[in-house]
């Protein structure tokens, strides 16, 4: 769940809100917790659906609750979290997870409209209660939105959508100088010298850090001579103009110095790396801006903190070349951009 990411529409939410399942803090349970309608819980809940006769529990076999979520950036799709934490009397026997592509911001009518072509992820399949349900998805398509089906009704706690962002190559055309490390632009995490705290793809999202735990922070090393790192890929082959580096909010435990190192093409190959910014003393809870001297040219870039501790957020500011264009708008088309 990203500050992006909406649930934009359900058609019940008797007991515990839609909004709940985009929530990034593990679901909690309160027993103490009962409002006007019943028990609260922190998920999404409807009510009991019935049959017609009144005698059997069970609705018609078609009959279900949905939710529709706007995913915070367009992409594939590889693994879905239908996560039931805490629900145990009360989840539902079987989800639906299914994915379609509109353009622009569509709302519930839009998405809800005849013509719309809908791609089942996660064809119809029995979930287990006060559980993580993990499925992995294959469907090689770029998708905007999804519309979570609960048979017949019940409470979700969590959902949790992986993937890899495919932005649409026009909407970069159009900013002109953009953030090309920028989760939402489609830079990704490749390798990270430790996740302790939390997850360095935190790093690169792009809204401000609000708290410590927002960015990066590892556990503190005790050997000598050692230092963290994280590895990036740009979202294509880019021109670096401008570096920056915050430390918002870390404050007794933020990276002492940094580093930023690039590649242009393997970044498996050692001697293919470069300086792009030397060893440079940081300070606790302060944004940092580096101007470089030129533009770098880079697919990949390497960010040492010395010897360890946070980081909240990282910026690299500058163009797409033209074989990285070329390459994002490939592969846009090729997954039905």
């Amino acid at each position: 769940g990203s500050k992006t990411a909406g649930v934009i529409a359900a058609n019940d939410e008797f007991f515990a809100e839609r909004e709940n399942l985009l929530k990034p803090t593990p679901a909690v349970f309160d027993p103490e917790h009962f409002g006007h309608k019943g028990k609260i819980m922190d998920g999404w809940e409807t009510r009991r659906r019935r049959g017609a006769d009144g005698d059997h529990p069970f609705p018609a076999d078609d009959e279900h609750d949905w939710a529709l979520i706007r995913l915070a950036a367009p992409g594939v799709i590889r693994g879905v979290i239908v996560d039931t934490a805490h629900f145990r009397g009360n989840y539902p026997q079987q989800i639906t997870v299914e994915a379609t592509a509109l353009p622009g911001s569509p709302g519930p009518e839009e998405l809800l409209a005849d013509g719309v072509k809908w791609e089942e992820l996660v064809p119809r399949t029995p979930v287990r209660g006060h559980a993580a349900n993990g499925f992995a998805v294959t469907v090689e398509r770029r998708f905007t939105h999804l519309r979570l089906k609960q048979h017949p009704d019940g409470g979700i706690a969590r959902l949790r959508v992986h993937g890899e962002v495919v932005p649409d190559p026009e909407w970069l055309d159009a900013l002109g100088t953009l953030d090309l490390v920028s989760v939402l632009h489609g830079g990704t995490v490749e390798d990270a010298s430790d996740r302790f705290y939390s997850s360095p793809t935190q790093l690169i999202r792009p809204d401000l850090s609000r708290k410590m735990d927002d960015g990066w922070e590892n556990r503190r090393r005790r050997v000598r001579g050692t230092n963290d790192w994280v590895r990036f890929r740009l979202a294509a082959q880019g021109e670096i103009r401008a570096v920056e580096i915050d430390t918002a909010y870390l404050k007794g435990n933020s990276a002492g110095w940094a580093a930023l190192s690039g590649c242009n093409g393997d970044p498996s190959d050692e001697a293919g790396w470069f300086e792009i910014l030397p060893k440079t003393r940081l300070q606790p809870d302060t944004p940092h801006r580096f101007r470089l001297p030129a533009a770098v040219t880079a697919t990949h870039v390497r960010l040492d903190v010395f010897p360890d501790g946070g980081l909240a957020r990282l910026r690299l500011h500058g163009e797409l070349t033209a074989a990285g264009r070329e390459a994002l708008g490939s592969r846009f088309t090729a997954l039905g951009g």
